[in-house]
């Protein structure tokens, strides 16, 4: 009875090693420029016929240029996803330029699916992350021209800008789609609402004050 035990588990490492060996998380091509029309999704876009890629699709042409931030966040974010640089599909990378108005902010937000690093182009940031319970201690860091900082994946972090003048940051994250999850119009602007009773609750606020804050969103 021990000797077959034995060769069970044997069998079953072995077939688990091969499970393994047959999963690899590195691209099988040179590349796979994203087919804007294909509705297929598979962990990501399908690949263009590689007969009809072009260097085009490896270029994105614009972060040079000031977002709006005539919002009453006072921040813009550029970005280059899959979207906009089809040859980002499959590589695991993507990036941002951010602009702030002075005191602008980018609200605490979570990258689901990415770490976080942002360098700073010019003017001076203030940027923090929260770890998780029961700790919830904020890291925080006022950044200048030429400074870099990184976000751990998953956590909620957030920038805003500490200076008269206006601030730009260009960011970087290891995932072409890391999500997004903004605290607030998660939380007060979700499709169906959150009764309002349980965020009073949760906030430890009354009803009319959640109902005002769910007008802004």
């Amino acid at each position: 009875m021990a000797k077959t035990c034995i060769v069970f588990i044997t069998l079953m490492a072995l077939s688990f090693s091969l499970l393994a060996s047959a999963f690899d998380e590195q691209p099988l091509q040179d590349f796979c420029v994203a087919k804007a029309t294909s509705p297929v999704n598979v962990n990501g876009k399908t690949c263009k016929e590689a007969s009809s890629v072009t260097v085009n699709d490896f270029v994105f042409a614009g972060l040079h240029l000031a977002g709006n931030t005539t919002n009453p966040a006072g921040f813009s974010a550029t970005q280059v996803f899959v979207a906009e640089l089809p040859g980002l599909n499959t590589l695991g990378i993507s990036m941002l330029r951010f602009d702030f108005a002075p005191w602008g902010l980018n609200a605490p937000h979570v990258h689901p699916r990415a770490t976080e690093m942002i360098t700073v182009l010019d003017g001076a940031l203030e940027v923090g992350f929260i770890t998780s319970a029961p700790d919830n201690k904020l890291f925080v860091k006022v950044l200048q021209k030429g400074d870099a900082f990184v976000f751990p994946v998953g956590l909620v972090h957030y920038q805003r800008n500490v200076g008269y003048g206006n601030a730009v940051a260009i960011v970087a994250l290891n995932g072409q789609n890391p999500g997004l999850v903004s605290v607030p119009s998660t939380v007060f602007g979700s499709n169906p609402a959150i009764p309002s009773d349980a965020l009073a609750k949760s906030f430890q606020i009354d009803e009319s004050t959640v109902e005002v804050i769910r007008s802004k969103f």
